[in-house]
């Protein structure tokens, strides 16, 4: 009995002394936890994918032992960059079409589809990203020299913005179109009688539809694709802002068999087919997709003129822009959207659409609310106009790069008092103490640290324009980083899952080369992810 009384009180001592063990800790690193108080901590403890612990190096490592332990070296880790507008299966389908970004003339977009189309021979020929404020002579193209290069395969090449596209006469043909007419909300262009293959907003569909959908390989590949460079740009979750149900269906179908690894949340497209699939099924929501609402379109971009304006253009008297749709079916998408429970975000550039459905938000939500209905871009705003999203609570869900595209040529277009209401990232903050942030890609690039970089400098890589572009409404580094994160979650009913490194949370976070919060401009533009983790996996490591 004397002997046993020792080695039990043995047993009791080293049991009592061991650890909770976690499955990863990180240490001797500067933690954003971006929480209310905006904390800085030194370590963070994951276990099963949530945030064990976050506090200082020497208190976690006497706290839990963990079967992973890495020394950060006092680099900078930030909660998973949440793009809160962006086109993730768009943008992967953009990887396997030609890359016509930063072209500098038609010339130039001939050439590289020509080179596109010697690895890429069969079915129809596509490309993304060509945008004439950019070059020299800043008119439309037209067809003619794709007609004389591809005589009998259908082309269609889609501008930066996605709301216009210049086709063929063999794409012309295949829909159909073989002279000029009216369709409400876009314009099949016309010269001296003849088609210039140049179609805009709703014309671009007619013959966009006509391109056959990617099988289940290549559906599967535009996914990984995406997610891979997602990844790599320090991203854990995107909002996908308008797809069919049928594609949410193959995303959840590769998200089950762990395959697609990548956070999502899915607006679904202004259609009656998706209204009727997501009433009967109702909100989707699991710890990598959520389903909850749907994306609408107002009106077209500023780049093509699409934008619908309450005044004419400034470069362009004739043309005021248009609404892509009546503005009662506006009205009755939102009551049944409201009915039914769900979440509206609608794309309004132009002042004329941000006023019409400031005013039906207004109308259906009827006051102050919590139903975070959004307004995606929120572009150019009336002055009179901006207290319409306080007085409802709608979100502004804005993408900073595009100020920082559009900022050579917006107050040609909008005239110096119109473009004062443009890119009012601050002036829209102030409406509701947040505001989301995204990049709209492949419409810009898919980095976080050029949305960090236009939110708060407001200047090109060049260090144009000296000061920067309307720095009245610049965000404050904080600000921004709030709304890359937290505030991003939140335009999602996310903010208690995800957004800030907090106990309980999933564990997504990113590595820095360079803390953005103090780096230079430079540094922010060059930054570097080191690693990015989602639910404490490491899913990207640079080399």
């Amino acid at each position: 009995m004397k002997r046993i009384l020792p080695l039990l009180a043995l047993l009791l001592i080293l049991f009592g002394c061991s650890k909770p063990k976690a499955d990863l800790l990180i240490y001797n690193a500067k933690i954003y936890t971006v929480n209310d108080k905006f904390d800085i901590a030194e370590a963070i403890a994951v276990k099963d994918g949530k945030i064990l612990a976050v506090g200082s190096s020497a208190n976690l490592r006497k706290q839990f032992g963990a079967t992973e332990e890495i020394d950060a070296h006092g680099k900078a880790i930030y909660p998973g960059f949440i793009d809160a507008h962006a086109h993730f299966f768009g943008y992967g389908e953009s990887l396997q079409s030609a890359d016509l970004t930063g072209t500098t003339s038609w010339e130039d977009v001939l050439k590289r589809l020509t080179e596109f189309a010697k690895t890429h021979p069969d079915g129809w020929l596509t490309g993304r990203g060509w945008d004439q404020n950019d070059w020299q002579n800043k008119q439309f193209p037209s067809k003619e020299k794709l007609d004389e290069l591809f005589p009998n395969r259908p082309v269609l090449l889609e501008r930066i913005d996605g709301h216009a596209s210049i086709a063929n006469r063999s794409a012309l043909n295949a829909a159909g179109i073989t002279k000029s007419f009216a369709l409400t909300g876009g314009d099949i262009v016309e010269k001296d009688g003849k088609l210039t293959g140049l179609l805009v907003d709703n014309a671009v569909e007619l013959v966009s539809s006509k391109i056959p959908p990617p099988d289940e390989k290549k559906a599967t590949k535009i996914l990984l694709d995406a997610q891979k460079n997602c990844f790599a740009a320090g991203l854990t979750t995107i909002d996908d802002c308008g797809l069919n149900f049928d594609a949410v269906e193959f995303i959840e179908k590769m998200q089950n068999n762990k395959s697609l690894k990548m956070r999502m949340y899915v607006m679904l497209s202004d259609a009656e087919k998706n209204y009727d699939y997501l009433f009967k099924r109702g909100k989707i929501k699991t710890d990598r997709l959520n389903v909850r609402s749907f994306k609408v379109y107002a009106d077209g971009a500023l780049g093509s003129r699409g934008a619908c304006l309450l005044h004419p253009y400034s470069d362009m008297p004739t043309k005021s822009g248009f609404l892509l749709s009546n503005p009662k079916h506006f009205e009755e998408a939102a009551k049944k959207i409201n009915e039914h429970g769900f979440q509206m975000c609608t794309h309004a550039i132009g002042d004329s659409a941000n006023r019409t459905i400031l005013k039906i938000y207004n109308q259906v939500l009827g006051g102050k609310n919590d139903k975070r209905w959004r307004i995606e871009h929120a572009q150019v705003v009336a002055q009179s106009d901006f207290n319409l999203f306080g007085s409802a609570n709608i979100v502004p869900s804005v993408q900073p790069t595009h100020a920082t595209s559009d900022m050579y040529w917006a107050a040609v277009r909008l005239g110096k008092e119109r473009v004062k209401g443009a890119y009012a990232y601050k002036q829209l903050l102030d409406q509701n103490g947040w505001i989301p942030l995204g990049t709209d890609f492949p419409v810009e690039q898919i980095n976080p640290m050029f949305t960090f970089y236009a939110a708060t400098v407001r200047e090109d890589a060049k260090d144009f324009p000296k000061g920067g572009f309307q720095m009245e409404n610049a965000l404050t580094p904080e600000q921004a980083l709030r709304g890359m994160t937290i505030w991003a979650a939140k335009a999602n009913f996310e903010e208690k899952e995800k957004g800030s490194l907090e106990v309980g949370k999933f564990a997504d976070f990113v590595m820095l080369e360079n803390d953005i919060m103090k780096a230079n401009h430079q540094q922010i533009l060059q930054n570097k992810v080191l690693k990015t983790y989602l639910n404490g996996e490491k899913v990207y490591e640079a080399k």
